[in-house]
């Protein structure tokens, strides 16, 4: 059993052995000679992940998630319509103990170790996504020559957590409505997309809009394996001694549209978009769907048009008083407000300097980035391709 031994092996070690055994991950035909005893065997995966993320838990500079997943096996998972969601869910969920096997208990034996394997891994690695407007010349140039960063017009960087579970939303109250089970996909969900991208503003035809998805740290990057920490000054930088790229950061998903797509979309207000958008109308501002180049993953966009607010009249109460005893949390959210309304005033005056007659800006708000486990698993081992520098 591992780390009965006098020494537990290292997370690097134990990632090693995981790399190893996973030639099946992300195919759908697997040859026996390429596939081991091992990578079958429910004995080394549990003992992996009791390693792994029972006793080897360690502090990474932020507090580790507590909770613990365990995905069902396959002739367990109920898809049926029972209104009890923990019994339709393929997977189920722990608090941390020092103890594996007792945080499984009886249904230990219900478990798939190798699956719940990767999905604590996935759900344990730190993630942040990056929405931006490029230019389509910047993006053209950038595909001739990956050697060079893509330079931005605009762009948000916001932490995102990965979860086996969806939370859908309302657009027109913009609250969580229900959460439901996505695995075998995987969630990388922003609950407050609407402030988060408020200026993220297709103002020219020109304008394409971007999103990547990037693991940084956490499980999948042990503190051993790092030859460097993560940060945005030094993610770009090369190992010139070794003519690699360090593995500081992995994009997992790297996608874009042009403006005319996203307005083709937000105008036709069909179910259908070719095999690259769909959009579902819900009041003034419109779900769309774009799906990941080749087809993987998808992303879940909030588009709305931006409305000329030059000639609306905003109260700014006067927070003079406040200041001197620190800002009251209301003078705070007026503050946003006020912020983000001259956000919205900025986007439109560009606008309207630069567009052709009938352009209409459109906020492009990131709700959800959606992935197979397979995918995000596989890339997190063995992606070797430098990451998307935006």
């Amino acid at each position: 059993m591992l780390g009965d031994g006098a020494q537990t092996p290292s997370r690097s070690d134990l990632l090693c052995m995981v790399k190893k055994n996973s030639k099946m991950l992300g195919k759908t035909i697997v040859e026996d000679e390429e596939t081991s005893d091992v990578e079958t065997d429910p004995v080394f995966w549990h003992d992996i992940m009791d390693v792994y993320f029972i006793r080897g838990r360690e502090s990474r500079g932020r507090q580790e998630d507590d909770l613990v997943f365990f995905v069902k096996k396959l002739h367990l998972q109920n898809h049926g319509s029972n209104e009890d969601e923990s019994v339709n869910s393929p997977y189920f969920v722990r608090r941390w103990a020092p103890k594996l096997d007792d945080l499984t208990g009886a249904s230990s034996s219900d478990v798939d170790w190798r699956r719940s394997f990767y999905l604590n891994l996935i759900a344990q690695t730190s993630f942040s996504v990056t929405v931006a407007i490029c230019s389509q010349q910047v993006l053209k140039n950038y595909q001739t020559g990956k050697d060079k960063p893509l330079s931005p017009i605009y762009k948000v960087i916001k932490t995102v957590y990965a979860s086996p579970s969806r939370i859908n939303f309302h657009l027109d109250s913009r609250k969580e409505v229900e959460t439901t089970s996505a695995y075998p996909e995987i969630c990388f969900a922003v609950d407050d997309f609407d402030s988060t991208f408020d200026a993220v503003v297709l103002t020219d035809v020109d304008h394409c809009y971007c999103v990547l998805l990037n693991a940084h740290d956490g499980a999948a990057f042990p503190s051993e394996r790092k030859q460097q920490d993560y940060s945005p000054a030094n993610s770009s930088k090369s190992d010139t001694s070794s003519g690699k790229v360090p593995t500081s950061k992995i994009t997992l998903f790297s996608g874009f549209v042009s403006y005319q797509m996203v307005r083709d979309a937000y105008d036709a207000g069909r179910s259908g978009f070719g095999s690259l958008l769909s959009l579902h109308s819900v009041g003034k501002t419109d779900r769309i769907y774009m799906k990941g180049p080749g087809g993987r993953g998808e992303v879940e966009v909030a588009v709305s048009g931006v409305v000329d607010q030059s000639k609306q009249d905003f109260s700014h109460q006067s927070v003079d008083n406040d200041s001197r005893k620190g800002l009251s949390f209301s003078a705070v959210v007026r503050r946003a407000a006020s912020v983000a309304s001259e956000a919205a005033k900025h986007a439109y005056a560009a606008a309207s300097a630069t567009r052709d007659e009938g352009m209409i800006p459109l906020k492009c708000c990131l709700m959800s980035i959606s992935l197979p486990w397979e995918h995000i698993a596989h890339d997190l081992l063995f992606k070797g391709s430098p990451p998307v520098n935006l």
